[in-house]
């Protein structure tokens, strides 16, 4: 494993299809996204809503904007993947918006960085649900009974066998949370307990960049926007916004995790930032960065998710109004690129995924035993590289957004 550095990023709440379905089109003929016709029109339709025209085909966005109307909850994804049709994301909303996808002139840099290294066509979420369970794999290769969103699930008792901070912090092996706004880690709660002193501010991840100084593990999180909200609403508190200019305290930046309604430019902003720190670190020959999303927050994909192993007897916690089902399938495709030297330029990978194989690669390298099935049987990313020949010793160059026109800031 030709690296001594992994950094993981993960964004919020996009689809393959929503995020990336045109890139078949737009430099990789190998990715599995949306179909076209011979005009240039998507063929992926789903039956509408009462709302609706009675048939809504997959359309193209045309700025960064994003509307209200898509959900990921629970039901709402066991309702869209409808058994494996994929045939329920209008309905679920009574909207059109779930079947809108981002074209490259819209998205350039997330194109770019996947035109650029190695996308997997097979990368799932972990479950069919929404951000915090979804998280927790990432964290625990488990949900531990969560299947909702809710600030009360913070208070949740730690997962029965730990999380990969303990394992590393166990064996030693050096790690940091670098956070903009919130420690994403707090969907764990006993992450920020145990571990206080290694979450810190996004600023000494760039400063770690520059110095080469990266420590083996960093997860690093964009804004999710809560300072900047705060912020704007100052605006009906005319005095305390004065005083808060006054003494310098400052509000924001702008979400940038890409959950809807965010704009989007500025999750591409901050991301492009991110990448191109690493790519010129002095530490990038012996660097891997794993940059996903958590979920496909009720976004339209075409690939129904395959049965999963099941992480462990714990059963979701689920009402009699729920859908009933356990932890033993994938949600939707979610966009998954990995970038280092040795990743195989411009090309695809088949092999399954989801949020436990980056568990399974920090196991893999530093020798750690699993937290539960699910990562004891993840593939790790080794298929994403080419370990003979690191084709970017040399750093690409990724295309960033640009402040103005269809990337820029919309909404």
């Amino acid at each position: 494993m030709p690296f001594d550095h992994v950094v993981v990023v993960m964004m919020e709440n996009h689809s393959f299809d929503n995020l990336l379905g045109a890139l078949a089109r737009s430099g990789q003929p190998a990715a599995d996204g949306l179909t076209f016709d011979r005009d240039g029109a998507p063929t992926n339709t789903n039956p509408g809503g009462e709302g609706t025209p009675a048939t809504v085909a997959a359309s193209a966005l045309q700025t960064t904007a994003q509307g209200t109307h898509a959900t990921q909850s629970w039901n709402a994804t066991h309702d869209q993947i409808d058994g494996g049709k994929m045939d329920g994301f209008v309905r679920s909303v009574d909207s059109t918006q779930p079947m809108g996808y981002y074209p490259p002139r819209v998205l350039p840099f997330a194109y770019s960085l996947a035109r650029t290294f190695t996308i997997a066509n097979r990368w799932f979420c972990s479950l069919p649900g929404p951000t915090y369970p979804n998280r927790r794999f990432l964290l625990a290769g488990t949900a531990y009974g969560g299947t909702v969103t809710d600030i009360s699930a913070l208070l949740d008792d730690p997962p029965p066998n730990g999380t990969i901070f303990d394992r590393l912090h166990s064996s030693a092996i050096s790690w940091r949370n670098y956070f903009t706004d919130i420690p994403q880690t707090a969907v764990v709660r006993s992450t920020l307990t145990r571990y206080p002193f290694n979450h810190v501010p996004i600023a000494e991840f760039f400063s770690d960049c520059r110095a080469g100084s990266l420590p083996s593990v960093s997860f690093v999180d964009p804004s999710i926007g809560a300072l900047a909200a705060l912020g704007s609403q100052l605006d009906s508190l005319p005095l305390l916004k004065t005083l808060f200019d006054a003494i310098g305290v400052k509000f924001g930046p702008p979400a940038e995790t890409q959950e809807d309604p965010q704009t989007m430019y500025y999750g591409e902003m901050w991301a492009h930032g991110v990448i191109e720190a690493v790519l010129q670190s002095p530490s990038w020959p012996r660097t891997l960065l794993i940059y996903t999303y958590d979920e496909h927050g009720g976004y339209y994909d075409h690939v129904p998710p395959p049965p999963a192993i099941a992480p462990d007897t714990i059963a979701p916690k689920l009402s009699a109004t729920d859908f009933q089902a356990g932890y033993d399938r994938y949600g939707p495709r979610v966009p998954a690129v990995v970038v280092s030297p040795y990743s195989r330029p411009n090309s695809v990978t088949n092999v399954i995924h989801d949020h436990t194989s980056v568990l399974a690669t920090i196991e893999a390298k530093w020798n750690l035993p699993a937290l539960t099935f699910r990562d004891a049987n993840a593939a790790t990313v080794m298929d994403f590289l080419n370990v003979a020949q690191p084709a970017f010793l040399t750093p690409p160059a990724v295309q960033a957004p640009s402040a103005s026109g269809p990337s820029g800031p919309a909404g």
